[in-house]
């Protein structure tokens, strides 16, 4: 090549040989490491949902994703992470230090918020993604509805892992079955209008007062069949496993096997967890189940169904408390699906949805609910003051007489409201409770040998006297299920006498003549129903200082009365309580949607829920008093109290939620109008997250619970 030629081309030639050598000094772009380990090239943060349910601790933590975690790092999963206790850095999970813990992947981002080093996820504990975006989002919105923590309301939500069940394929799910006929919802007004809605895919919202008898299990698979039949899927929450059970009978029979998932806590982690993946991966799209099957992952959800809502196994016992009905209705509208709240009888709340208009009401028209109620008939105390029958066996001559007349063609139901031998125990003269003379705890007489010894504290008491009137004679406030069962079995000696109760709860009898003497709630249910039932001690439940008393009576006595014949049947129900209070001729009219609306009236009157929205705080005088001075409640927050805190329920048993033994608790209960409730739990949760983050420095602790179920 001639110099001409070199010269020609020179300038683009040492265009060329810069660019090299610039790219030759320039430094090498390095991978991602985190103390020497490859980081994920995308995406590598990850935001994660430590299972620390404390309120000062509900957010997400980040942590770098190794390289060779990348693939299975996916949002949804469960990891484990370094957290522990030390610097703040550390705290929060930022840096190596700490002892492992679980969580959940809740996204992966490509920057971090935080700008020093991150600490590494440790392990990813499965690749199943089973907190999902939907899941995530229901979680959170139930969490800020009742002040409490994220990772509180996951770990309601989601069962935990069973390695086993995680390794089964299950098979995709069924084609749609066709859409049902109205069947049995025909006898309600607005039955077969809800039904041919759900099969046409619409999304009625219903408050649904059944008739009595056994169909309502059938009815309600009648529903989940339309939502089926219209390709979407649907989920049944009730109180107790007997009635889900129920319902999985009555579902099999209309859907055919296979084709639901059934979700009860006693059914073992494997089966439980293996039930659930079902649902998580469609391969069913039907659920039945108890309270946690409120989170259900259903695939299309189209309808949601509660039954009994009154019902307090609807109310979570962890924090944050949530209930059935709340949450249900937060996922009809978050996934813009059907709602249905059934009971046989009705709720205040269920009153108030109807009132708002949120819901429609379907119900039987009267001549129906008459011709399918049994005949009620009531003894009142003055009846039983004029009654020398009522003396034996507790029976007043009404009860009596219905009773032997009913054995004759089927068992007969005794409802008393007390478990045991003999709960309570009162002065002969006075009435006053018998208490114990070293810790005043309620005294009982103990089954085996009769003698008197204190509920609380276990010390027998050999020589009683009451310290209101001296009186040394004793009488049983309430008799329990087996002292009745012995009395009746004096009384009628050639019928054999069954208990159903905590001990024992029997699911069926047969149309053998018999007396099956029951506690509210473990009423078995009678082959071709009971005859009659009795309904003994109606004050005990009446005279509760609850709010709720009136209603909750009447629920029990509803759902107990409905086990019995029709009146057309020859079905006879006897109450033994005041005929003039509201609940009793409630019952006598087989009324309580007019029971539950002028119970709703009187609420509202007093600003009571779920007129309003209420949230209690409890704890020492001290603790009480400084955590409503360092709120910030909404300004038309009302405080009321703050009152001491009993530490027994009626009957002598340790309260729910009662101070530790030794500690004087108060509470107060925080109002609020509509409207205001959001911002009342905001409010909670915030302050409690203060003071949880100074508990180190001795500060008391403090309970809230927003819609507290006892406000009496």
């Amino acid at each position: 090549m001639s110099r001409q030629d070199d010269s020609a081309d020179g300038p683009e030639q040492l265009a060329l040989i810069r660019e090299s050598v610039r790219k030759a000094k320039a430094p090498k772009a390095k991978p991602r490491t985190w103390r020497g380990a490859a980081l994920a090239k995308e995406l590598p943060v990850a935001r994660v949902l430590v299972d620390k349910g404390v309120l000062h601790l509900d957010r997400y933590f980040e942590y770098a994703v190794p390289q060779e975690l990348d693939a299975e790092a996916q949002p949804g999963v469960r990891v484990r992470v370094r957290f522990g206790a030390g610097s703040k850095n550390v705290r929060d999970g930022r840096r190596e230090g700490g002892g492992l813990i679980d969580g959940f992947l809740v996204e992966r981002v490509a920057e971090a918020e935080y700008q020093g080093p991150l600490a590494a996820l440790a392990q990813v504990v499965s690749p199943e993604p089973v907190l999902d975006a939907e899941l995530l989002g229901l979680t959170r919105a139930v969490a800020d509805r009742y002040a409490g923590s994220l990772a509180d309301v996951v770990q309601l939500a989601v069962p935990p892992r069973h390695a086993r069940a995680e390794a089964r394929t299950f098979p995709p799910a069924a084609e749609p079955p066709a859409a049902p006929e109205p069947g049995s919802w025909a006898r309600y007004e607005r039955g077969a209008e809800l039904i041919g809605a759900l099969a046409s895919g619409g999304a009625p919202r219903a408050v649904w007062t059944a008739l009595p008898g056994p169909e309502w299990a059938g009815e309600i698979a009648l529903a989940v069949r339309a939502a089926l039949a219209s390709g979407r899927g649907a989920l049944v929450v009730v109180p107790t496993v007997r009635l889900a059970a129920r319902v999985d009978a009555a579902l099999e029979a209309e859907l055919g096997p296979g084709r639901h998932a059934l979700l009860t806590a006693d059914a073992g982690q494997q089966k439980r967890y293996a039930e659930w993946l079902a649902v998580r991966r469609g391969s069913v799209r039907a659920v039945v189940g108890t309270r946690a099957a409120m989170f259900a992952p259903v695939r299309d959800l189209g309808l949601v169904v509660v039954w009994d809502d009154g019902d307090a196994h609807h109310s979570d016992d962890h924090a944050p408390f949530p209930h059935v009905r709340e949450v249900l209705e937060l996922r009809a509208a978050r996934e813009r699906c059907a709602f249905l709240l059934g009971s046989l009888s009705c709720t205040v709340e269920a009153a108030q949805l109807v009132r708002s208009g949120w819901a429609g009401a379907v119900a039987a028209p009267r001549d129906e609910v008459r011709r399918a109620a049994p005949r009620v008939r009531t003894v009142g105390d003055q009846d039983l003051a004029r009654d020398e029958a009522a003396r034996a066996a507790r029976l007043p001559s009404v009860a009596w007489d219905v009773a032997r007349e009913a054995l004759r063609s089927g068992p007969v139901l005794i409802q008393v409201p007390r478990r045991g031998y003999v709960p309570r125990l009162a002065c002969q003269t006075c009435r006053a409770p018998a208490r114990c003379r070293r810790c005043a705890g309620p005294l009982e007489a103990r089954e085996a040998s009769g003698a008197l010894a204190c509920g609380w504290c276990g010390r027998e008491e050999g020589a009683w006297q009451c310290a209101e009137c001296g009186g040394v004679r004793l009488r049983a406030q309430v008799v329990g299920a087996r002292r009745t069962a012995e009395e009746l079995g004096r009384a009628f000696p050639a019928v054999p006498v069954r208990t159903s109760g905590r001990e024992q709860v029997l699911d069926t009898v047969s149309t053998a003549p018999a007396l099956v003497v029951s506690t509210p709630g473990a009423e078995p249910v009678a082959e071709g129903g009971y005859a009659a039932a009795l309904l003994l001690d109606g004050w005990a439940m009446l005279g509760r200082p609850d709010l709720r008393a009136g209603e909750e009576a009447l629920r029990r006595w509803i759902t107990a009365s409905s086990l019995v014949r029709s009146q057309e049947a020859g079905g006879t129900v006897v109450i033994v309580a005041e005929p003039t209070l509201r609940p009793v001729q409630a019952l006598v009219r087989w009324d309580p949607t007019g029971h539950a609306l002028r119970e709703l009236a009187d609420r509202a009157e007093l600003a009571f829920p779920p007129v309003s929205r209420m949230a209690a705080v409890s704890g020492t005088p001290r603790a009480v008093a400084d955590f409503l001075r360092a709120v910030e409640l909404p300004g038309d927050a009302e405080v009321l109290g703050p009152v001491p805190v009993p530490d027994t329920a009626p009957g002598g048993a340790r309260r729910p939620g009662a101070p530790p033994p030794g500690e004087h608790w108060q509470r107060a209960l925080v109002r609020v109008p509509p409207g205001s409730g959001t911002a009342l739990a905001h409010a909670l949760k915030q302050a409690q997250a203060a003071r949880m983050a100074r508990t180190r420095g001795g500060v008391e602790p403090v309970r809230v619970r927003v819609d507290p179920p006892d406000i009496g």
